[in-house]
């Protein structure tokens, strides 16, 4: 197979974008000649033929990573030349905005002004971030031994790293693996989402024209049980970091324990939580509740998609969220007024349809939407949904849904609030509303969520970690803590006076 191909693009006509397998700065196609195929959301049509990498393709990436990583990269170089890299590549993205949105919205269905004024924004500045900080994470000095000796320690990148990135957010889970690690020394092999692989090759070519050593990046695209299981496994993968679904990253952790028990950083699912008081602004409240379920069409890990009202603002509540709903900017993704497209796939959009049809039958009344966008076509478009008066045994409640359905509840008391929201399997992201700031503090505080807003909600920063308690994941993203997962702590005792006597 080429490892090239054409596609017509909306916004920018026909366009030679990359197909095939990165490794050592250059491309090949899969060395068992199979290919697996993409579909475009928005018309259901087969879009193009991806290289499948296989268990020998990601042993060559790995050898690449690793001759690299001993070479031109990690702690061979100053941390500069690796700040100076990374916004090197931030400025090609920066020059590229334009086709690196187009090119995300046709692969994953969202709006391309979504895609270029947040994805690709938040992209680059991911990346600025952590090449500001590539020379800014230190060792301590333990000066508490006398005489005797001097003990400090160093952070030292861990080496090559596996990273498994989800269909949601291409692009941007791209920047939130690959700018840290870089930062920190490490190099990569990367396994986009067999769904959404297009923006991760397009990336290997401005890495390569940054300036990027060869092996430094290497991108395997392929399935999640073949390719992305022989990443888990790789005998010299010194971690592996994944954002993807609970079932998936338990497979992950196995695999990770039963081959060279790797490191392994994990942001997993989410059934957020949202507490509405009676105190709140309701219309602040709706609006943001809004963006935290229906931006990106709901397909969101810490999507606001459960939601909990003081019973005394319950229906004004409910009826400004409808009014949220019915004026969402659903629509094609190559129009810039989108912000509302498709969901990824066929499978995508029946699993949420069948999860509604179970909350109906399980008691839940539809407010607004349920069924399919009736100017759908061939695409995988479902209505903005709202699923009042649940309970919580309903499996609407307890389980992620991962499309554009949110379910509502009321409480009476803060106590019956937290208990409601707490009782999850899940612990992501959580979020209050209410203008008692006393209220705000005792919230936040019980809430069992690795990121909480209060009144406001969904909006996220490079500098602030992002991770989850419970089964929502194992470890931190961004911010400092994100650097520091890529990194490892070594003590040095450094002898000054001390000697020893033989035999003890």
């Amino acid at each position: 197979m080429s490892t090239h191909a054409e596609l017509q693009v909306p916004s920018l006509g026909k366009v030679t974008v990359p197909v095939g397998i990165f490794i050592n700065n250059e491309w090949s196609p899969s060395s068992s000649q199979e290919t697996f195929a993409t579909i475009n959301p928005a018309t259901g049509e087969k879009q193009l033929d991806f290289a499948h990498g296989s268990a020998a393709d990601v042993d060559r990436a790995v050898k690449a990573a690793r001759k690299a990583f001993k070479t031109t990269w990690g702690n061979n170089i100053p941390a500069t030349e690796r700040a100076a890299a990374l916004n090197k590549l931030a400025d090609l993205m920066e020059r590229d905005s334009d086709k690196l949105a187009a090119l995300e919205s046709i692969n994953s269905g969202k709006g391309v002004r979504i895609a270029r004024d947040a994805d690709v924004a938040d992209s680059v500045a991911c990346l600025r971030y952590y090449a500001g900080l590539a020379d800014k994470f230190f060792g301590q000095t333990i000066p508490h031994f006398g005489k005797e000796k001097f003990v400090y320690t160093l952070h030292q990148p861990i080496g090559v790293c596996g990273q498994i990135i989800p269909w949601n957010y291409p692009l941007l889970m791209w920047a939130w693996k690959v700018a840290p690690a870089l930062a920190a020394g490490c190099c990569v092999v990367m396994k986009p989402s067999e769904l959404t692989p297009l923006t991760a090759l397009v990336l290997c070519d401005l890495a390569k024209e940054a300036g990027i050593p060869a092996g430094v990046i290497n991108t395997v695209p392929g399935l999640g049980a073949t390719t992305g299981d022989a990443i888990s496994r790789h005998m010299d993968i010194d971690k592996v970091a994944f954002t993807g679904s609970v079932v998936t990253g338990r497979r992950i952790s196995i695999a990770a324990a039963e081959s060279n028990l790797k490191k392994v950083t994990l942001e997993l699912g989410g059934k957020s939580p949202m507490l509405v008081f009676d105190s709140a602004d309701v219309e602040e409240a709706a609006a943001w509740t809004a963006m935290g379920i229906w931006f990106n069409s709901g397909q969101d890990c810490c999507a606001s998609s459960r939601v909990y009202v003081q019973e005394g603002i319950y229906d004004k509540f409910l009826a400004a969220l409808k009014k949220k709903a019915e004026t969402v900017a659903i629509g094609q993704p190559h129009d810039e007024a989108t912000s509302f497209g498709p969901l990824i796939s066929a499978g995508q959009r029946d699993k949420v349809l069948g999860y509604i049809e179970t909350g109906k039958k399980e008691g839940a009344r539809v407010v607004t939407g349920g069924q399919k966008w009736p100017k759908s076509g061939g695409g995988f478009w479902i209505e903005p949904t709202i699923l009042a008066d649940t309970t919580l045994d309903m499996k609407v409640v307890q389980e992620e849904i991962f499309g554009p359905v949110i379910v509502a509840a009321k409480f009476k008391t803060e106590e019956e609030a937290l208990e409601l929201a707490n009782t999850t399997s899940y612990g992501l992201a959580a979020a209050v509303f209410t203008n008692d700031a006393r209220q705000a503090t005792r919230i936040t505080a019980a809430l069992d969520a690795g990121t909480v807003w209060q009144n406001q909600y969904a909006l996220l920063h490079a500098g602030v970690p992002f991770g989850g308690f419970k089964q929502s994941g194992i470890g931190r993203e961004l911010g400092t803590y994100g650097l520091e997962a890529y990194t490892q702590v070594k003590a040095v005792h450094q002898n000054l006076t001390q000697s020893v006597e033989w035999p003890i």
